[in-house]
């Protein structure tokens, strides 16, 4: 074959795959059981419309959002109506937070820290977002540590390392296969109880991690939170700063707070326990100021709470001056909401468990946290699932309606298809799973949530200022 004419042949290939660029449909042609795909006009034009979420504009423009270079009034004006980042409060009531906000200027001149409680699926394991929330938190209003976690449990953190020994059986409320459930409801705080029948110690130490913020370094207090000892029940405390103290068997028939202080702060102790009894957690605490405990439940979608008993929450959430409640659930039900039929029986449940928290908790505010983007293969293309912005309003609606506030972590990362653009962002911001966040990602997310909510807490001061 001479070189023209397979130079016209080449050509003739070439435009014929243009043609068939320009007409072949976006999302395939079926052939049966199979569909076959080629890249397309049409296609390109829907990946340009899905790139249109730019997340360095959105990275560069969150510390933007909360420069107040204008008028202060119309700072906050701006905020709370157009701000992505904003939290919603219900009936728009912008002296929501104000109770809270009085305890937290409290916090640094009491015995004990008022504390936080998230809970959360796996997008808090190992204690992100939480630690930059408490680590903005503790910076503003005192404190150290890292909140209460159980005796005994295999999910690790990044702030905090633990083992223990002896006797310990943990169950758990929620979780896999291998999740043993207690004959009971009395699981305490953080969805879980662990037995112990005849001593052992748990010992912690702070971190050394890459990860673990400066607040969660160190700290000054050890409590133990516990239910029905035995009558050789001993509790023995020891840190390098502290001479030991033994606490023995009380006669409560309830919950039991005890905390051991210490006349500086330490990075490591143990906790030394004869006997038996139901042990809610320990808790490495300041003396004083905010702590902020990290509650991850892996694949839970947070409609279980109801199922713990009200006496015993109520119990411990007034013992730890628990005046925050952050619930940060919904991705878990995504595979499930297939219609809004569905949704709707989640918002049913959902509206449940913030009820069972006013009820247990009358002093502490509540905040729902929903879904990030999140993303699935559609026809070879990743794009956010289906029906998650319904999710995402419908956890609104739902929040705001039971007298709890909202933030909307998926319009805080962009919207639509913004995931797939956290996964391409360098460095990653998300995995490439297209649902959880990286390290870099969970900071973000935990440093925009804690300036939002002092965002607040700056305008109930200015409030004060301008009486």
């Amino acid at each position: 074959m001479r070189a023209k004419e397979v130079l016209i042949f080449l050509l003739g290939v070439f435009a014929a795959l243009g043609v068939l660029w320009l007409v072949f449909p976006a999302d395939g042609i079926a052939a049966g059981p199979l569909t076959i795909r080629y890249s397309s006009y049409q296609r390109s034009l829907e990946d340009a419309r899905q790139a249109k979420v730019n997340v360095d504009s959105v990275l560069r423009s969150l510390d933007a959002r909360f420069q107040m270079e204008q008028d202060t009034l119309e700072f906050y004006r701006k905020f709370f109506h157009e701000n992505p980042d904003r939290i919603y409060l219900p009936d728009n009531d912008l002296y929501f937070f104000d109770p809270l906000f009085q305890k937290l200027e409290q916090a640094a001149r009491q015995d004990h820290p008022v504390r936080v409680l998230h809970y959360g699926d796996s997008q808090i394991e190992m204690d992100r977002i939480s630690q930059n929330l408490r680590q903005g938190l503790q910076e503003r209003f005192g404190g150290e540590g890292t909140g209460f976690f159980p005796a005994l449990s295999n999910v690790p953190s990044a702030t905090i390392y633990k083992s223990a020994s002896g006797a310990f059986v943990q169950y758990t409320m929620y979780g896999d296969s291998t999740t043993v459930r207690a004959g009971h409801n009395r699981y305490g705080p953080l969805a879980q109880v662990v037995q112990l029948s005849g001593g052992g110690t748990v010992s912690l130490r702070a971190s050394k991690s890459k990860y673990a913020l400066p607040k969660a370094l160190e700290f000054s207090s050890i409590s133990v939170l516990y239910g029905r000892p035995s009558k050789d029940f001993e509790i023995t405390v020891v840190a390098d700063t502290l001479r030991p103290r033994v606490v023995t068997q009380k006669g409560e028939s309830g919950v039991v707070l005890e905390t051991w202080h210490f006349p500086r702060p330490v990075q490591k102790a143990s906790v030394r326990i004869t006997g038996s009894a139901e042990l809610y957690g320990i808790s490495a605490d300041g003396n004083k100021g905010v702590a902020v405990d990290n509650v991850p439940l892996r694949g839970c979608s947070g409609n279980i709470f109801t199922r713990i008993s009200k006496p015993l929450m109520a119990e411990s959430l007034e013992l730890t001056d628990t005046r925050l409640i952050i619930l940060q659930f919904g991705g878990n039900y995504m595979p499930v909401a297939r219609n809004s039929k569905v949704i709707e029986q989640y918002m049913e449940q959902i509206s449940a468990q913030i009820q069972y928290f006013h009820e247990v908790a009358p002093e502490a505010k509540i905040l729902f946290i929903g879904p990030s983007d999140m993303g699935k293969s559609v026809n070879g293309r990743v794009v956010t699932w289906p029906r998650l912005p319904e999710l995402v309003d419908s956890l609104k609606a739902a929040s705001l309606r039971n007298g709890a506030a909202y933030w909307d972590l998926y319009r805080m990362m962009g919207g639509e298809n913004s995931m797939v653009q956290w996964v391409k962002h360098n460095p990653a911001l998300a995995g490439p799973d297209y649902i959880h966040f990286t390290p870099a990602g969970a900071q973000k997310v935990g440093q925009t949530l804690t300036q939002s909510l002092l965002t607040y807490y700056d305008y109930y001061q200015y409030r004060k200022s301008v009486k």
